[in-house]
Order: C-alpha cells, then sequence, then structure tokens
C-alpha cells in the first residue's frame, strides 16, 4: 500500500448547515497538478481507511456528478428533491 502523506489537507465535503462529525466524505490533492497527481479519499468515521485515484479520474467524476449521471443512485432519498432526474421525488 502507497504511503499518505501526513501533510496533506482535508476538505470535508459537508452541506452548509451540518452539525456534529458525520461522518462526512473528506478530500485531500496531493503535490502535482498534471492528470497523475493523486487524490485522496476518506470517510470522517474512519479516517486511516484512505482511498488514493488521481487527478484525471477525480476530474472525471465530478463532470460525471455536474452532468447529472449518477442522479439515479439517490433517486427516493429523502433531501434530493430538485436534482436532475428527480423532481417530485
Amino acid at each position: 500500500m502507497a504511503e499518505i502523506p501526513s501533510d496533506l489537507t482535508w476538505t470535508r465535503a459537508a452541506p452548509p448547515d451540518a452539525t456534529g462529525p458525520g461522518p462526512w466524505i473528506e478530500i485531500a490533492f496531493g503535490e502535482g497538478d498534471d492528470g497523475e497527481a493523486p487524490v485522496y479519499l476518506r470517510e470522517t468515521s474512519d479516517p486511516e481507511n484512505v482511498v488514493t485515484t488521481n487527478r484525471r479520474k477525480w476530474d472525471a467524476f465530478v463532470l460525471g456528478v455536474q452532468a447529472g449521471e449518477f442522479d439515479h443512485f439517490v433517486e427516493g432519498v429523502e433531501g434530493t428533491e430538485g436534482t436532475e432526474g428527480n423532481e417530485g421525488a
């Protein structure tokens, strides 16, 4: 398993009005600015379990989320009204 840098700056993905410890997803970007630069993901409830991908794959994922490609995963989930494909859910 690759060594996870200890000096990463983790950013929590939580709603602005969120309170409490989560669990939330956190993301940190490693050194480099090319497509192969590392991107680290973890859950606040298990911070030692870190998933690593690269910037190229992360950017493709973010574009897919913005395009609504994953909306079907939240169909019927409370609080997702108004997302593309879920109007009236």
